[in-house]
């Protein structure tokens, strides 16, 4: 079979994916957009003002559904309304964007996934300057004011990616590594994580790294390049969630049995452990950042301190 053909066929993959996913959010003005759905009093029960919060994600991943789903059943205990935007793919412009529509509407409360730690730094200053508190989560804004940071610590997360390639292999092998946006503070520490480990404590041979800028088009295209250019790899590291998922579609499509390590948990990548196109899961306990968001907003709302850094963890899955 042709690697044209190959590749026509894995992107029809994608495509159907990409259909039934999108079904399930709006679009606004180029953002996807989720609003809670149903409609809620516009008092608290306790009498008081409700609050409304708004959750920015890099872009559309099932991923980040989860974690809507779990905030949205956090607000829903206190009458809490949740606005949810995210680019069709990753964009530093639409972020921006959404970020100064999110001030001008006066929420009580912002988090943020941000693709460009240092661009955004500005804008995330200007809504903790208008009174707005500021959470970043999954990769964070150091050198901004926000207020918090909820997620793993992503260097480390990508030490734990080096020792379970490394137990995969026995310390040998050749490996190729997919990754998001370049310039997205969490995934650099993910991926030096992982290039210090191997270097210091394994033979690992790293083949290739490619970056897929948050686009699945992009990470099924480079995957099929770079297992046509390295046929001999002996295991895919992912390092963001549009890695995982496209990795998925290949290795059905190719049949593949190498291994292959995910990050982040979601109930697809969860049933492809089962089914075999994925060997282990890093998760940093994204099923838990909804919750987490709301509950630290609450906080910075009624005026409470939080610690700088909140930790989920990480976690490894087997099947």
């Amino acid at each position: 079979m042709t690697v044209r053909y190959q590749t026509f066929k894995t992107l029809a993959l994608l495509l159907g994916f990409t259909f039934i996913f999108s079904g399930c959010i709006g679009t606004k003005n180029g953002v996807n957009v989720r609003e809670p759905i149903d409609e809620v009093p516009t008092t608290a029960a306790s009498g008081g003002p409700r609050l409304t919060f708004g959750i920015i994600y890099p872009m559309v991943n099932d991923t980040y559904e989860m974690v809507t789903e779990n905030a949205e059943a956090a607000a829903a205990d206190h009458d809490i309304k949740v606005i949810v935007q995210a680019p069709d793919e990753a964009n530093l412009e639409q972020q921006i964007r959404i970020m100064e529509m999110m001030i001008k509407q006066e929420v009580d409360g912002i988090a943020i996934d941000p693709v460009d730690s240092e661009a955004l730094i500005d804008v995330i200053n200007k809504a903790v300057s208008s009174g707005i508190p500021v959470i970043c989560f999954e990769s964070d804004s150091p050198s901004s004011q926000r207020n918090a940071f909820i997620g793993a610590d992503n260097y480390k997360t990508g030490i734990v990616i080096g020792q379970t390639v490394d137990t995969l292999l026995g310390g040998k092998g050749m490996i190729l590594v997919q990754s998001g946006m370049p310039h997205m503070l969490g995934l650099t520490q993910r991926l030096q994580g992982l290039q210090d480990y191997v270097a210091q404590h394994t033979e690992i041979d790293m083949l290739e790294v490619r970056h897929n800028d948050g686009s699945e088009a992009n990470a099924i295209l480079q995957l099929e390049q770079m297992i046509t250019d390295h046929p001999h790899f002996s295991a895919l590291i992912n390092l963001d969630f549009v890695s995982s998922s496209s990795s998925v579609l290949v290795w059905k499509a190719k049949g593949l049995n190498r291994y292959n390590v995910a990050l982040g948990l979601t109930p697809y990548v969860n049933q492809s452990i089962e089914n075999g196109q994925i060997t282990r899961i890093i998760s940093q306990n994204e099923q838990n950042w909804g919750q987490a968001i709301i509950n630290n907003l609450r906080k910075l709302a009624q005026d409470e301190t939080l610690p700088e850094y909140i930790n989920t963890e990480i976690t490894e899955i087997r099947n």
